[in-house]
């Protein structure tokens, strides 16, 4: 059984320190069970960028799907009808979509949406109903399912887009340190900078977080030239960041903005942002959230249906 272990490979492919892998198609050799299994890899396994110290170019990728059943102003939100299905199945199809995730998986916290996920045929794992934000519940999985980095993708957001869960896998990871990336993505509106939900960043000139706020950051004191970035709430961790999570306390700032991603910065670890200029999706959080969103995958789904009817 591959599925969630670290199994022991060779990569078959010629390769020297400090030069670029020029070949993209490799095939990696897993030992299962005394027995040999050969598959092509995906570019989720090699990136074409060299080995070096305290660096993994070769990464097993799981992205993880926190679904909550209990939300205060939704309740049963993952297991909601759209277009016949429930929530968690359009989460997912969209993410199995992404090309450099090994493996995909619900982490649920209710007998009830461990039962949608067995009727529509998605990989689910039980967790803990104590856990009260998506990086606590993907630590718990990361005990159960190993992987070198872990992608959450969050299960109220059906219309997420496979390249977006792509974009926040970097294509080196540390392996030495707490690491992790945060899809951002630019402000287009004077609305949206000072609405207190959208999360507001400012990072160095290699893009790596300095803070988070929900009040606008930077302050246009002695220039007007500002472009405001937001966080979208992709994010990705390796094991010892997860790890980190769990047994670490609220820092400052966390406690006093409210944002959880701050622990990383309080505490000082290697958060990077990844720019994304155009980013679409939408958290369903209310039922006229819902509602919008059946409309538009009701589109989706009709565009999907006269597409297959032109083709036979």
């Amino acid at each position: 059984d591959m599925q969630g272990r670290n199994l022991p490979f060779t990569l078959e492919a010629e390769r020297s320190q400090g030069e670029r892998i020029k070949k993209r198609s490799f095939y990696i050799k897993y030992n299962v069970n005394g027995g040999v299994q050969e598959r092509e890899s995906s570019q989720a396994d090699v990136f074409c960028v060299a080995f070096g110290k305290g660096r993994k170019s070769i990464m097993r990728t799981a992205g993880i799907i926190p679904a909550r059943y209990g939300a205060s102003r939704l309740p049963g939100k993952p297991i909601q009808d759209i277009q016949g299905r429930p929530m968690i199945w359009w989460v997912y199809q969209k993410a199995i979509k992404a090309k450099r995730l090994d493996q995909v998986l619900v982490a649920a916290d209710d007998e009830r949406i461990m039962e949608e996920c067995s009727k529509w045929k998605i990989p689910a794992v039980l967790t803990g109903t104590y856990h009260r934000n998506a990086a606590s519940r993907l630590q718990e999985v990361s005990e159960r399912i190993g992987a070198d980095f872990y992608v959450q993708i969050n299960g109220d957001e059906p219309l997420i887009r496979p390249e977006y869960i792509d974009a926040v896998i970097p294509e080196t990871i540390s392996t030495e340190e707490e690491f992790g990336t945060n899809i951002i993505a630019p402000v287009t509106s004077p609305a949206e900078v000072l609405d207190p939900s959208n999360i507001k960043v400012v990072f160095d000139s290699s893009l790596r977080a300095l803070y988070m706020s929900r009040t606008p950051i930077p302050n246009p004191f002695l220039s007007i030239d500002v472009t405001y970035y937001k966080h979208v709430g992709i994010l990705g961790y390796n094991k010892k960041m997860l790890d980190f999570y769990k047994n670490s306390v609220p820092g400052t700032f966390e406690k006093i903005e409210g944002i959880d991603t701050l622990r990383f910065l309080d505490y000082g670890k290697h958060l990077q942002f990844i720019v994304l200029e155009e980013v679409e999706s939408l958290s369903v959080d209310t039922s006229k959230d819902l509602e919008y969103v059946r409309k538009l995958l009701q589109r989706e789904k009709d565009i999907v249906e006269t597409g297959n009817k032109k083709s036979r």
